[in-house]
């Protein structure tokens, strides 16, 4: 039972409880909404292209705007920037269940949706680095790691609840009730944020006021001289593009591979999210972020992804995302926790607005490509296809550490507090 209790130390903070409970039920929302909107656009269109042109729409802003999101993530308090995204998250929702509610939505308007998934890309991209760079202001330097696997947890836990609720409230009530409990579903984090005590959280100084350009360089030029960064970007950017695509993936591979409806679709969301709240647990109790177990993530999901494209029997895909759910949150996990250990707390917000990119920002790119080579040579070659550029990173980034020499620093005794600021670990006067 100790054990159990120390893989939840986190939520001994009460801000850190307060955000992880609230948003736990607004990504459940999210996900329910995103199985709706993937299952509405494929019912209307039946084009796999008009479903990757509308997550490529969605993701679009954060291919050019988490860069500057990542400024003002750095600039203002992270606290009231996310209080504000998520009503702004709350707004998009609404409009999308009222319309899809008065069936102002055919296939005729689907411009509609696409509008509306860039207003949402708009805001992801400044909540993103936002809420990354916001949980060592919640929990410190000691817990970080922790809560950081927590939230890989919560994430995929609400991927399996969140499309389950979703395919019931689908086939009994309607797509867009969808819609309209994803738009209630934000007031929790709402509430949340707006609880928490701003005396006990770990305020970073905000540097100073310069021009967004000149800090934006900063960011770039830091991260770009730093060997641990520049590893875990050169694996992200490949595998954020063409491996975590799930939205576009997942439905195209249920339609087209296993030829089944949208029950499948929510089996093998459940499935990968079931595997992704194994290993967040794994990580949360004992996990490592070590430079080891990043690229061995990573390369066991390039093969579960291929294994993904060559199976066409449901049983046997479901077991692969499972397994793809396991890898992909060790990975990630590894990926981030690494990223906010070694990087000062000033520079926090840029540096993640920089992980967003390549790991939000890129889908675009993928959900088009995918969207393309889906039509063009069918959907499990193109699943094999977004494999292969996926071990192309990994293996660049296994290349960069051999000629550049990086030392791990965690298995060189590096304490995790080494890579940040004094100031991260100052209560606010």
């Amino acid at each position: 039972m100790t054990s159990l209790f120390h893989a939840f130390r986190s939520l001994r903070n009460r801000n850190y409880r307060l955000f992880w409970f609230g948003q736990f039920v607004s990504l459940a929302g999210t996900w329910m909404q995103d199985l709706a909107l993937s299952w509405l656009v494929l019912s209307l269109t039946n084009s796999p292209v008009a479903l990757g042109l509308t997550i490529a729409i969605r993701f679009l802003p954060s291919l050019f705007f988490s860069l500057y999101g990542g400024v003002l993530a750095d600039r203002f308090r992270k606290r009231r920037v996310m209080i504000y995204s998520e009503a702004g998250q709350l707004v998009v929702a609404l409009v999308l269940a009222v319309l899809t509610s008065n069936h102002l939505i055919t296939a005729g308007t689907v411009g509609i949706i696409y509008g509306l998934a860039f207003v949402r890309g708009m805001i992801d991209a400044v909540e993103g680095p936002t809420r990354q760079a916001f949980v060592p202001e919640m929990v410190g330097t000691e817990d970080l790691s922790n809560a950081i696997a927590l939230n890989s947890m919560q994430f995929n836990a609400a991927r399996i609840i969140g499309p389950a609720i979703g395919a019931v409230v689908i086939t009994a009530i309607g797509i867009a009730a969808c819609f309209y409990l994803n738009a209630a579903s934000f007031l929790a984090v709402i509430i949340a944020l707006l609880a928490m005590r701003v005396s006990e959280l770990h305020l970073v100084p905000r540097p100073p006021r310069e021009p967004a350009l000149r800090q934006l360089r900063e960011g770039l030029r830091y991260a770009g001289s730093t060997p641990h960064v520049v590893l875990i970007l050169i694996v992200m950017g490949a595998i954020g593009a063409f491996g975590y695509n799930f939205t576009t993936l997942t439905p195209l591979v249920t339609k087209y591979v296993l030829d089944a409806g949208a029950t499948t679709l929510a089996l093998l969301t459940t499935a990968m999210g079931v595997g992704a709240v194994v290993a967040g647990l794994f990580v949360a109790y004992r996990g490592r972020p070590t430079q080891r177990l990043l690229l061995v993530s990573a390369s066991f999901f390039v093969v579960m992804l291929a294994a993904v494209g060559l199976s066409q029997w449901i049983p046997v895909t479901a077991v692969l995302m499972f397994a793809m759910g396991v890898v992909g949150v060790l990975f990630m996990t590894t990926a981030n926790t690494r990223l906010q250990l070694a990087v000062p707390g000033h520079m926090r917000g840029r540096v993640m607005g920089i992980y967003a990119l390549l790991f939000v920002g890129t889908t675009p790119i993928g959900a088009y490509v995918m969207g393309q080579l889906a039509e063009a040579v069918g959907v499990s070659a193109m699943v094999l296809i977004m494999a292969a550029l996926c071990g192309v990173g990994v293996v660049a980034g296994i290349v960069y550490i051999r000629r550049t020499g990086t030392v791990d620093f965690v298995n060189a005794g590096k304490g995790p507090d080494d890579g940040l600021d004094m100031e991260d670990r100052q209560e606010p006067g």
